[in-house]
């Protein structure tokens, strides 16, 4: 009991031990139980009980009288679990231990507080929303001046706009997604500096910049040379009028993919270094470029949806060299030899990520087309709806992003209570907001459609379908929040396979649902999708093995001496 009571940091004064026990034994006892740990525990384990052991065959031999008035007061008081009294769960100790002081450089490296987690995870979502509001609104910005050219001008451009977009989304968005976590891993756990120059050396910031690149430049060559092709494919023929100018407007974005892979792909990085700030500054910036290049190169040279091409494609690479040049004062972008490259978990991840955004994006493709075989009206009122859907997913979106960061960098380093922290105010927050959103649409979306249309047959179709909109705000935000969460732990391969299976159930609604129920059945497929990819967030939570079984781990109770 004395020795015990050492270890374990109790006072012996409220465990003694017998008066009349010999000392020999006592000797006897400490010398067997310091061979038996010297060949069985941890060093740490061993150090403790020596000094436990010291401190108990050197007492002096003199007994301390307790008065009976303080032993008949003493009161049981809880021991701490027996983790450290076993050799066995000491080296345990010792790396939970080592897990909260990296928790804490982790928080020094990145200058943020221990505990504000609900601080630190709006703080983040905050200029995202605002980063992820901006692209969308550059490209209003450009069909508003390609729109007074004329309707031929603004078809064209749409349908070139449409495919450049649907290239980007497949290969892009996975891109983004995983630099977000690979880099937030890499600096929680292998984070070096450079000998000379005191920037990070992290091999995931210089894989994924040499992927997106090499991205960049497939999906240039692809869009250049297949321009043709991919407009026939989007229904587009030799025949068309729009067929020339089309071509020719997506052929000059397609010179504008490398840079807009390498800036989705810093964006990325950023956010694994919990940096929202720095890409909605330059991003800002480009896109202030894009105001002034507009109507000057449309306009004032007369270049029409040329232009318009040209001015986007500028920007982009005013973004992105903007963005690599803010990236270069924290990190090496490229390492001294390309072997120390690591694609081997961007490649496979991805795989997995690319399968996840076709199935996400043949879905909404089927909606889409089924809403269309309803006529124009039909039509009209899905495209309004899909728009606002979308917009107002952004807030959801954001807080997915900014949970994944801190989520990545706190499972690396095994701190899960903060991971458990960061989850749990992530969902709350996103079950609120999805909540405001829905009552929020649910008294201004009459007025909100009237800024896009005032056709009474269309307002009327949007109305039937209004209440599927505002309904499902809750649920697109509880989804999206998921996916961030399974990002945090590189779980890709669960979001992957789970997405698909829901990709193809919803799909069988889209298919079905439609012909009896109208647009509204449209709306009802892509509300299921969202719904499963909710349900499948909640299910993965809840298995007790994978990436989150720690959260059904039960903490050792203390023990009462």
């Amino acid at each position: 009991m004395g020795m015990k009571a050492l270890v374990s940091g109790q006072p012996a004064l409220l465990c003694p031990r017998p008066a009349t026990r010999p000392r020999s034994t006592t000797c006897a006892a400490a010398a067997a139980a310091s061979c038996s740990l010297s060949s069985s525990s941890s060093p740490t384990t061993r150090r403790r009980t020596s000094i436990s052991l010291s401190l108990e065959t050197s007492k002096p031999s003199a007994i301390v009288q307790v008065p009976s008035d303080l032993a008949r007061r003493r009161t049981a008081i809880p021991c701490p679990p027996r983790a450290l009294s076993q050799p066995q769960d000491a080296a345990a100790a010792d790396d939970a231990a080592a897990s909260s002081l990296a928790a804490k450089a982790n928080d020094a490296l990145f200058g943020l507080h221990p505990g504000s987690v609900g601080i630190e995870l709006i703080l983040l979502a905050l200029p995202a929303v605002l980063g992820q509001a901006i692209d969308p609104m550059a490209q209003l910005m450009e069909t508003a001046y390609i729109g007074k050219l004329g309707a031929l001008e603004l078809a064209s451009a749409g349908i070139g706009v449409a495919i450049f977009n649907i290239l980007s989304k497949i290969f892009n968005i996975p891109l983004l997604s995983i630099a977000t976590s690979f880099v937030a891993e890499d600096i929680s756990k292998n984070a070096s500096k450079h000998s000379s120059s005191g920037k990070l050396e992290l091999p995931s910031v210089s894989s994924a910049l040499v992927l997106a690149a090499g991205i960049g430049i497939i999906e240039a060559l692809a869009l250049f040379v297949g321009s043709g092709l991919f407009l026939k494919l989007m229904g587009v023929s030799h025949a068309s009028p729009m067929y020339e100018s089309a071509r020719l407007f997506l052929s000059l974005r397609a010179l504008g993919a490398p840079a807009n892979v390498i800036m989705l792909a810093v964006q990325g990085i950023f956010r694994g270094f919990k940096d929202t700030k720095t890409p909605v500054l330059y991003i800002g910036l480009g896109n202030l470029s894009a105001v002034a290049l507009l109507p000057l190169l449309i306009y004032g040279f007369q270049l029409g949806i040329t232009g318009a091409a040209i001015s986007t494609v500028a920007s982009q690479y005013i973004i992105a060299i903007l963005l690599i040049w803010s990236l270069s004062k924290k990190a090496v972008l490229l390492p001294p030899r390309m072997d120390q490259l690591e694609f081997s978990g961007y490649l496979k991840s991805g795989g997995m990520l690319l399968g996840r955004t076709l199935s996400i994006l043949l879905t909404m493709t089927i909606g889409t087309s089924m809403a269309a075989r309803q006529g124009p009206t039909a039509m009209a009122a899905h495209q309004i709806c899909l728009q606002v859907w979308l917009a107002v997913s952004l807030l959801a979106d954001s807080l997915a992003v900014s949970a994944q960061a801190l989520i990545a960098s706190s499972y690396a380093i095994l701190d899960y209570k903060r991971v458990q922290k960061i989850a749990m105010f992530a969902l709350k927050t996103g079950a609120f907001s999805g909540l405001a959103l829905a009552a929020g649409l649910y008294i201004s979306f009459g007025n909100i459609a009237r800024l896009f249309t005032n056709d009474p047959e269309v307002l009327m179709v949007v109305k039937s379908c209004a209440l599927f909109v505002c309904a499902s705000q809750p649920i697109n935000a509880l989804a999206f929040i998921f996916d961030g969460l399974h990002y945090g732990v590189s779980d890709f391969d669960y979001v992957a396979q789970a997405t698909i299976v829901v990709g193809i159930m919803s799909s069988l609604v889209l298919l079905y649902a439609p012909s009896v129920f109208g647009l509204a059945g449209v709306w009802a497929g892509l509300t299921t999708l969202m719904g499963l990819r909710m349900v499948a967030g909640i299910v993965r939570l809840m298995w007790k093995s994978g990436p989150w079984s720690f959260l059904h781990k039960e903490e050792p109770k203390p023990e009462v001496c």
